[in-house]
């Protein structure tokens, strides 16, 4: 019945990778030592936490493990004659001995059991399979009997575990007794309607059960039915007993399973006298104590075991956690704080003022409804007027500061921490016992350690012996023997017990000894086994600390430009070299000198980088003891060897300070236009390669130190004191251009003279930047003109000109003929030219005007993907159409427009792909409706049913143009904007005309769905469309629910106003002739979406929202769903479709559909809440991704994913509403159970084979070919497995 009861739902994930997070770089890495415990964890195989925790229990029981260590090789076998035919060997003991030996011997965080469980018989899917840790105890118990029969062990498990107990039925009229004994391995307690184990116990064996009325029993003696009483006492007691808590239980009246999470105490050390049978020996006879607990963590249906352990023989290294180290300390200061402030009171600090109330008072404590009372009589102001602005109501101020103050008698009260109330109750404590007047009874952090209160536990030095720890499979941790009381109640609360006599002792030469009474070659296997390990473990770290240096020598160097340059432009100058990131500064100078031989004098290494200026240095290497990882110095590091005073005689800066800043030096370039061509070339390429220079002027890029002074430059570029610096014009944007200045126009601002002290850093001057450099002659020039502090630059007559490139095929021209592409001619232009001129000058400089005979061309700029740009209006001169001189234009077919015209694209239909879209050239006066008309005449279409819709801002079908008789001057459209010409009539205005599709999920056996699938409608098949599997399509519709095979069927068109509410379309579209056989009890069992490009977008909500405020407009898609059960979904709720993850198994269970609320927190952890709650888990063992269907990826979502705002200076949460992850209604959301799953990738076979479909159809299309390929349908997703009964395998011995 509870066969698959025990899923980890929690299952801490610990994965191969060591501590720190590196990276192998090569082969496997090693296993990770001990932790500071020095204990040993034992790995998960994915189901085994149930094991583990029996294992650990076993290993910590020093009678058992010396048992089982003192059975040896002649008894047991040897594993290496197991395969040898005839050969007696007992795997199962032997595999437990090994064990048992790794875990205490071996240096590793945790141990394998693969060996053991393949000892048991179990294949790799037996470690996935989930069961009951009790269940376990007794089979694994019964395999190791059957193992060692005819052994000297063969007992051992009865002597230590099995107990015996005396069910006794006494007659009540003859006084007859008659007994049964029965063996027991561990004892069945009841916990529901119990509170403890004691009283748990007591009425299983002191408690008598009586038969009487209809139950009597028939006596022997008697032989008749008589009235008894039955009673059980406990009469042989083992030296180590188990208990089982019967956690788990079966609520017939629900039919449902359920796990009691009440309180149920059990002590540290019990007496079992009162329910022996014979109570007449010692007390040490029955007394016993409590040294291991295993624990079940989960509801019902799914867990994870972990086990707290009493460390007997101190094989661990215990040390408080971290929690009670922060906690002391914070204490700690809290108190030096408090005691540093008591002389003197803050009135301005209300935790100083409310602490020194509560510690004047006789009880230590303030009623609630008195304290504002008090603090206005304690500094003579109220709270409202003095902290309440800062600190909110004094209620919210006591519940922030829950570490200082608490509350008591039943909230009445409240007290400090620190120093404990006496009762109300009782009368006020005598004199001295108040800290008012006896000094010797402190008050101060250390007394209250010291003297701890009756509520406050003392921390007394732990016995030895008595140090905790909790077994979290490959986790160990120090725990607290108080810790083991908040296993009493809840959904993680403990489920075996297990109790050892007082009387046991352990012998000192045991105490810290993992080897006691350990055979010799399980000592010798685990030597061997920890040199292999360690020298893994070198070798890794050897690999992994590795660091690639790129070393720059100084003789390859030189400064030129305020930075370093290679002296030789064909050699780089630098030197790779592999070195150990562990050794020292010292050891790295000693290798460098053994590689450079000829190296003479000193040396010096310095941390370099590279920088567009060139190569700078910044801090030197001086400590030689120092290794290179506490340098910082990380793989790809730049080291420049040096003496580190100068490079080939000069003297080189270093430091952040000094860093490079390489700008453009801007000159006037004003030579004679007669200049030979390569030279006027030249100027041209120069031009050309800087970005905004202006025509006239010539460039060169310098470095200068970012520390030098404006000034300096000026010096460095030797320049007269007189000349002006200027830096480009920051009015506009870089490239951007002036109204008017078509003719190539550019300012520039005068730096004024008090900036010629100011470094090039305070000017915020950065790579890349201009700087203009022209002499008082400068402007006897037309070119340089000064107006202020700004200067601008007129283009020269020799510079004006504008290139044309003929393409004799328009956009297509790259199919033409090479040669022809090639015919580029520059024709002299100026700003006041007209651009029917320049295509005049054109055609006969390319003498095409005979080719073509009668043909039309048109200028057209293009932009800088290359992409045509509408023709120019040849009627404009080259300023006013925006043309820049010296610019490159396109010849190309076709018509220019009018200065009274619109160039427009258009396309029949849908939005249209690049270069597909037709041309048309209208008049800026004419109606939307003679626009439509000429453009059907292009196309050859006919008839009034088609209207006329813009492309939006993502460039998909958008908004129609509802008035047909406005001007297309009125609309503001522009030249190059596309329309699309789409069939229908307008929709009346304020109607919106939607396409209503119907959602039919193949999992639902409704009536009404069951109708739509079988409803003759006489839709064709262009009429449905269906949503397939997402691992298994590559259609453009990707799966609502992926997993599930969803339809989408035409139920018609509705009209209705934009004034109307959703529930008014809900009743209208009920009204349709698919859904009139649909019955609902109210609109609210009926979901709307919204479709976009066939995809389900988003859920319509709010029912008297109008579908104007949802922003519906008319030739929209919409789908309705036929929903179970009423549905409300507020503005930020959003519907998700969650996966969980089938442990073991690289598959989901069914999805399902669950509403977040993200009105509040959209962000990962509020998510991860909200499943939590769901799935009855704990969020920190989740782990979350969102399906990419159409790419088959999952994007993981993180847990504490958080932002920093350099304005606001606080933290902002990452918001899942927003980027990257966008989420929205339909998105399937898949959970990773990381308790029970330690697998943490979510794709499926289905996502890896639409990878891989993705990436041939990708080879296709790189290939010219076009991808086809029919898709499968994706099947049902696989159930919870089955259950699997427990079972080890045991050779026969006999």
């Amino acid at each position: 019945m509870f066969g698959n009861l025990f899923e980890e739902e929690e299952e801490e994930c610990f994965s191969l990778t060591s501590s720190s997070g590196r990276v192998a770089k090569g082969g496997d890495e090693p296993p990770p030592p001990r932790g500071r415990s020095s204990l040993c964890g034992i790995k998960n195989q994915g189901g085994t936490c149930y094991l583990n925790s029996l294992l650990q229990t076993l290993l910590f029981t020093p009678e058992f493990r010396e048992e089982l260590f003192s059975l040896g090789a002649d008894e047991l076998g040897c594993l290496e004659d197991k395969d040898k035919p005839g050969a007696k060997v007992r795997l199962i003991p032997l595999e437990l001995q090994r064990l048992f030996a790794s875990l205490l011997l071996v240096d590793q965080q945790s141990a394998s059991t693969a060996d053991l469980t393949d000892s048991f018989g179990w294949n790799s899917s037996e470690g996935t399979n989930q069961h009951d840790v009790q269940e376990l105890n007794r089979i694994l118990f019964s395999a190791l009997e059957h193992s060692l029969v005819g052994t000297t062990g063969s007992t051992f498990i009865h002597q230590l575990y099995h107990g015996t107990i005396v069910n006794s039925i006494a007659c009540k009229e003859c006084g007859n007794i008659s007994q049964r004994q029965e063996d027991f391995l561990d004892l069945t307690v009841c916990v529901c309607g119990v509170l403890s184990l004691e009283e748990a116990l007591w009425n299983m064996f002191v408690e008598e059960e009586l038969f009487q009325g209809n139950n009597l029993y028939r006596c022997a003696q008697c032989d008749r039915l008589v009235t008894a009483a039955k009673s059980a006492k406990l009469k042989k007691l083992p030296p180590f007993m188990t208990m089982s808590l019967l956690r788990f239980s079966f609520d017939y009246a629900k039919c449902e399973r359920y796990k009691e999470t009440g309180r149920y105490v059990f002590p540290l050390n019990i007496n079992l006298r009162p329910f022996c049978e014979e109570t007449d020996g010692e007390d040490s006879d029955y007394s016993y104590e409590l040294f291991s607990v295993i624990i079940h963590k989960g509801g019902c249906y799914g867990g994870h075991y972990h086990v707290y352990i009493r460390d007997i023989d101190q094989l661990g290294q215990w040390e408080p956690t971290e929690e009670d180290c922060k906690a002391k300390t914070q204490k700690k200061v809290k108190d030096e704080v408090k005691q540093m402030c008591e002389p003197k009171l803050q009135e301005d600090d209300p935790l100083s003022v409310i602490s020194a109330i509560i510690t004047q008072e006789p009880s230590k404590s303030v009623l609630l409804d008195q304290l504002g009372q008090k603090i206005m009589g304690k500094i003579g102001s109220s709270w409202s007027k003095k902290f309440r602005k800062h600190y909110g109501p004094i209620g919210k101020f006591l519940q922030s500061h829950n570490d200082v103050f608490m509350l008591v008698s039943n909230g009445t009260r409240v007290a400090l921490k620190a120093n404990p109330p006496s009762p109300v109750t009782e009368p006020p404590s005598p004199p001295e016992q108040t800290t008012d007047s006896d000094p010797s009874t402190p008050s101060d952090p250390g007394a209250a350690e010291q003297q701890p209160g009756p509520d406050q536990k003392p921390e007394p030095e732990q016995k030895q012996g008595s140090h905790w720890f909790d077994l979290n499979d490959s986790a160990v941790t120090s725990i607290r023997e108080s810790d083991i009381e908040k296993q009493f109640q809840g959904k993680e609360s403990a489920y075996m017990l297990f109790y050892r006599k007082t009387q046991l002792q352990r012998p000192s030469e045991a105490l810290k000894n993992p080897q006691y009474k350990v055979p010799l070659n399980l000592i010798k296997m685990a030597q061997e086994e920890n040199i292999r390990v360690q020298k893994m473990r070198e070798e890794f770290e050897a690999t992994n600390n590795t660091v690639e240096l790129h070393l720059h020598l100084a003789p390859s160097y030189r400064l030129e430009n305020g930075a370093l340059q290679p002296i030789s432009k064909e050699q780089s100058g630098s030197t790779d070299l592999s070195f150990d990131r562990r050794k020292t500064v010292g050891d790295l100078r000693l290798a460098i000198y053994q590689m450079q031989e000829l190296w003479e004098g000193d040396m010096a290494l310095t941390v370099a980088r590279s920088l567009p200026a060139g190569l700078h240095l910044y801090t030197t290497l001086i400590d030689d003891c120092v290794s290179l990882y506490s340098a910082g110095i990380c793989t790809n590091s730049d080291l420049f060897v040096w003496n580190g005073r100068e490079v080939c005689g000069a003297a080189v800066l270093t430091g952040a300070e000094w860093e490079p800043v390489l700008l453009n030096v801007v000159r006037p370039f004003l030579e004679d236009c007669d200049q030979e061509k390569e030279d006027e070339m030249e100027c041209e390429e120069g031009r050309g390669s800087f970005e905004n220079g202006g025509p006239g002027l010539k460039r060169e890029a310098r470095g200068f130190a970012g520390a030098a002074t404006l000034g300096e430059v000026r010096v460095a570029l030797g320049e007269p004191q007189e000349s002006l610096l200027c830096q480009e014009h920051n009015g506009k944007k870089r490239g951007e251009q002036g109204a008017g200045e078509g003719g190539g126009a550019s300012g520039w601002r005068v730096f004024p003279p008090d900036d010629m002290h100011r470094t090039l850093k305070e000017l915020s001057l950065k790579d890349g930047d201009a700087l203009l450099v022209l002499e008082p002659h400068s402007f006897d020039s037309s070119v340089f003109t000064r107006n202020g502090d700004v200067v601008t630059v007129t283009t020269p007559s020799d510079c004006r000109w504008l290139q044309v490139e003929f393409r004799p095929h328009g956009g297509g021209g790259e199919e033409g003929d090479k040669e022809e592409e090639r015919r580029k001619v520059k024709v002299p232009a100026a700003g006041n030219m007209l651009l029917s001129e320049v295509k005049q000058r054109t055609i006969e400089e390319l003498q095409i005007e005979e080719q073509t005979k009668g043909a039309q061309y048109c200028l057209r700029q293009v932009d800088c993907a290359g992409k045509l740009l509408p023709p120019v209006c040849e009627e404009l001169s080259v300023r006013d159409a925006g043309v820049r001189l010296m610019t490159t234009l396109s010849l190309c077919p076709g018509n220019a427009p009018k200065a009274s015209q619109l160039f427009l694209h258009f396309s029949v239909g849908i939005a249209p792909s690049a270069g597909l879209e037709k041309d048309i050239i209208v008049e800026k006066s004419c109606t939307v409706k003679e626009c439509l008309k000429a453009m059907l005449d292009d196309v050859g279409l006919d008839g009034t049913y088609w209207h006329l819709r813009r492309l939006d801002w993502c460039e998909e079908v958008g908004e129609p143009i509802m008035d047909e008789d406005a001007p297309l001057s009125e609309l503001k459209l522009n030249n190059g904007e596309t329309l699309i010409v789409t069939e229908g009539q307008l929709p009346p205005k304020g109607f919106l005309n939607l396409s209503v599709w119907l959602y039919l999920d193949m999992r639902n056996n409704s009536a009404d769905f069951t109708d739509f699938n079988h409803t003759d409608n006489g839709h064709t098949q262009e009429q449905m469309l269906e949503f397939w599997t997402a691992g298994e399509t590559n259609s453009p519709s990707p799966p609502l629910c992926a997993g599930n095979t969803a339809e989408l069927r035409s139920a018609g068109q509705v009209e209705i106003s934009d004034e109307a509410t959703l529930e008014d379309l809900k009743t209208q579209v009920l009204t349709l002739p698919a859904l009139q056989d649909v019955c609902l009890p109210t609109t609210a069992f009926l979901r709307v979406w919204q479709l976009e490009g066939r995809r389900l977008a988003r859920i319509l909500r709010g029912q008297q929202f109008t579908l104007k405020k949802l922003k519906l407009t008319s030739g929209m898609d919409l789908c309705v769903q036929h929903l179970l059960r009423e549905e409300d979904l507020g503005p930020k709720d959003v519907m998700l479709n969650v996966k969980m993850g089938i442990p073991g198994e690289r598959c989901y269970y069914p999805p399902e559909e669950l509403v977040w609320d993200a009105a509040r927190d959209s962000s990962p952890r509020s998510l991860r809440t909200c499943l939590a709650a769901h799935y009855g888990l704990s969020p920190d063992s989740l782990l979350l991704a969102k399906h990419q269907p159409d790419k088959h990826t999952w994007d993981e979502i993180s847990n504490w994913n958080q932002q920093f705002s350099k304005k606001k200076k606080k933290r902002k949460a990452e918001s899942l509403l927003g980027a990257p992850f966008h989420l929205k209604d339909g998105d399937t959301i898949g959970l990773k159970n990381l308790l029970i799953d330690n697998n943490r990738n979510f794709l499926t076979l289905e996502d890896e084979q639409g990878q891989q479909r993705l990436r041939e159809q990708a080879e296709q299309r790189r290939k010219g070919g076009q991808a086809v390929g029919l898709q499968e349908k994706a099947g049902p997703n696989k159930s919870r497995k089955p259950e699997v009964a427990l079972s080890i395998k045991v050779g026969v011995f006999r």
